[in-house]
């Protein structure tokens, strides 16, 4: 099998080559994630995504043939990806429904929180989705309803959670999840964003919680815990407001 030509025409050496050409790829996409979220994709050429990542237009063509593949990965990554990590904690038998609603809010908040430039980009692109992308991306969102829907009539029905409408619930749900991207700074840190889906997972689950499912989590150990976290939590807020102030 013929290797990858280096941009300047050399053979590449294996390894070595291997690493770099993944670094570079690498920065195409985060580059051309930026440029996405900023311009959105008709306003974004592959020469302004070379430009970014210091490469000659005919360099960057030796990594992705046009910008449409670039978008094509991206809309791959971020349709599917939370899809089957939310299906995983929902076949977990063992785990009960509320339990199972906040690690999933925490997955998608998290995930939002992290890369908000990612999920940004996509909604200011839905337009220039062709029919081959669009389709995979609604019904990666369609599938990502369908397991908020599961968990919470799976908690109803376990006397868990208030007899919501399910569709309903999950839809506030996620849009409160989907909203960090819009709000969180870019480039936060591992525990800022694991702070703020733990936030967004509270919320979740508190919106949907009966009252007899409330009083025994907070009786209960854990409950305990996770109430002195928050408390902990709001003290620290409150000690850095005073210190600015």
């Amino acid at each position: 099998m013929a290797k990858t030509p280096s941009p300047d025409g050399a053979a590449p050496e294996s390894g070595r080559s291997s690493t770099r050409r993944d670094l570079v790829e690498s920065q195409i996409v985060a580059e051309a994630t930026r440029l996405f979220a900023e311009r959105g994709f008709s306003g974004t050429s592959l020469k302004d995504i070379a430009d970014a990542t210091g490469l000659t237009r005919p360099a960057i063509y030796h990594y992705v043939r046009n910008k449409d593949e670039l978008l094509a990965k991206l809309v791959a990554e971020l349709a599917q990806g939370p899809v089957l990590a939310l299906r995983e904690i929902n076949d977990t038998a063992d785990a009960e429904p509320l339990d199972r609603l906040r690690h999933m809010a925490q997955v998608v908040a998290g995930q939002q929180a992290a890369e908000p430039s990612r999920f940004q980009l996509l909604i200011r692109s839905e337009a220039d989705l062709s029919d081959d992308l669009a389709g995979p991306y609604l019904q990666g969102r369609r599938e990502v309803l369908a397991e908020f829907v599961r968990v919470i009539e799976d908690g109803v029905r376990a006397g868990q959670m208030r007899p919501v409408d399910p569709r309903i619930a999950a839809l506030s749900i996620l849009g409160q999840c989907n909203w960090v991207a819009w709000w969180q700074p870019p480039g936060a840190s591992a525990e800022e964003a694991a702070r703020v889906a733990d936030a967004l997972a509270d919320l979740a689950v508190a919106s949907v919680i009966s009252s007899g499912a409330d009083a025994a989590v907070r009786d209960s150990p854990a409950g305990a815990l996770a109430q002195v976290r928050r408390d902990l939590d709001l003290l620290e807020q409150a000690i850095g407001r005073a210190d600015q102030s």
